[in-house]
């Protein structure tokens, strides 16, 4: 397996649309699940009379999660294909559990749209309030450049062409409107329930010549590590280990990682040296973008360290900013039942960090399509509107530019449990 080239791919997609079935369905004909965990799923999922649901079990571990049939936590899956082995992300179709796929697609290289085609399905998650829609515009803006739409459900929708097509355009139209290349995307016709059309080609679709879901996903190019950026790890956690210490724990964006290094922790400014690397439980001399790591610290404490942290090289260390500082940034309202007004104060979730922020000036109303601007100062923006704004942060927060550290220059604005915007940083003033 770590000979193949690696890449992270998010699930995302309405609720309900079947991702869980389908992806399970997946690991088990890949042989990442084997038919013993498999048979061990269907009797639990007879025991909650949810006989049709045992493949959603192989994401949904949690108790609550198989009680309640919905997607919480992010589940971290391995599989393989001809060329790649992929880590799966499976992203919350569920709009609480939004603010996981931020974190969740802010790590994915690639993503698998599941689009349900079942009458009344696609057309839901497609409105303006659905989330398949809602996925779509946070993959583009959370920089997942590479996408399969898999058109789930044919065991329903009868296999039948025509439903295959209505599906194809509504959700071509979608996607190319936020910005991505169509052309490039394949859509894939699926039966996650019966296991149509996922790693060999069926019968059931005489009319489709392209690719099964697994030969769609192969052909995902690994995007360029970019290794001579300097280093920004966010932290996402931090552990207190027995005999080690406290070992935060992380995944490189850019730069690298190697044993003895000097470190500093922003926003906070520990400093310290690296005395060793973990990866998947083996310790490494070196960690490279893409690499979830976990790392012991000389003289790290508990309060040194928290989750929305960033860990860098002193010589070039993370920007942050200050209560007295801001950044401009250009977003997309997503989602208000009103409209976005200066002085409004959601929580900014940006890498592994989570801080209120203000906005403080509303600068201008652009297009959305051609980013010219519409209006100078607006009074408030409203959903479906772009606009560059200039927001401050309550507590200090590391942010970059996203033309200089793409990885650390989205972020997604939320409140009352939904996201409401997503934007990029244009521009910073950190501030005293």
């Amino acid at each position: 397996m770590a000979d193949k080239p690696h890449l992270n791919l998010v699930i995302i997609g309405h609720i309900d649309h079947g991702k869980s079935t389908m992806m399970g369905a997946l690991l088990i004909q890949t042989g990442a699940v084997s038919e013993r965990e498999a048979r061990e799923l269907e009797k639990i999922a007879k025991e909650y009379d949810r006989d049709t649901w045992s493949y959603a079990y192989v994401f949904d571990r949690l108790k609550e999660e198989r009680q309640r049939g919905i997607t919480i936590d992010l589940a971290f899956r391995k599989f393989e294909t001809e060329s790649k082995y992929f880590t799966i992300i499976d992203a919350p179709g569920h709009r609480d559990f939004v603010k996981n796929m931020i974190t969740g697609a802010s790590q994915a290289d690639a993503a698998i749209l599941v689009v349900s085609g079942k009458k009344g399905e696609m057309e839901v998650g497609l409105a303006a309030n659905g989330q398949t829609r809602e996925h779509a515009y946070l993959a583009q803006t959370l920089g997942v450049k590479q996408m399969v739409v898999a058109i789930n459900k044919a065991d329903v929708w009868d296999y039948d062409e025509k439903r295959y097509k209505e599906c194809v355009d509504a959700v071509s139209a979608l996607l190319k409107n936020i910005g991505f290349k169509v052309s490039d995307i394949p859509f894939v016709p699926v039966s996650g329930l019966k296991g149509e059309n996922l790693t060999k080609p069926s019968d059931k679709f005489p009319w489709y010549d392209g690719p099964t879901l697994i030969e769609a996903i192969d052909k995902f190019t690994l995007p360029e590590k970019p290794l001579d950026k300097p280093l920004r790890i966010p932290i996402q956690d931090a552990y207190r280990i027995k005999g080690t210490g406290v070992v935060p724990v992380g995944r490189v964006e850019t730069g690298v990682l190697k044993k003895g290094d000097n470190i500093i922790i922003e926003p906070g400014g520990f400093t310290g040296e690296i005395r060793s690397i973990e990866m998947h439980h083996e310790e490494i001399p070196k960690a490279e973008p893409g690499d979830n790591v976990g790392f012991s610290i000389r003289g790290l404490n508990m309060e040194d360290v928290h989750r929305g942290d960033v860990l860098s090289h002193p010589d070039s260390p993370c920007t942050v900013i200050n209560p007295s500082g801001n950044w401009t940034g250009q977003i997309i309202v997503i989602w208000h039942p009103t409209a976005v007004a200066q002085g409004y104060t959601p929580v900014i979730h940006a890498h592994t960090a989570q801080i209120a922020a203000k906005f403080i000036q509303l600068n201008k109303k652009l297009d959305q399509k051609t980013s010219a601007v519409i209006e100078d100062n607006p009074k408030f923006i409203k959903k479906n509107e772009a606009a560059i704004v200039t927001l401050s942060p309550i507590k200090k927060l590391c942010l970059e530019k996203y033309e200089d550290i793409p990885e650390l220059g989205r972020f997604a604005i939320r409140d009352m449990g939904r996201t409401v915007a997503v934007g990029i940083v244009k521009d910073i003033k950190t501030g005293a």
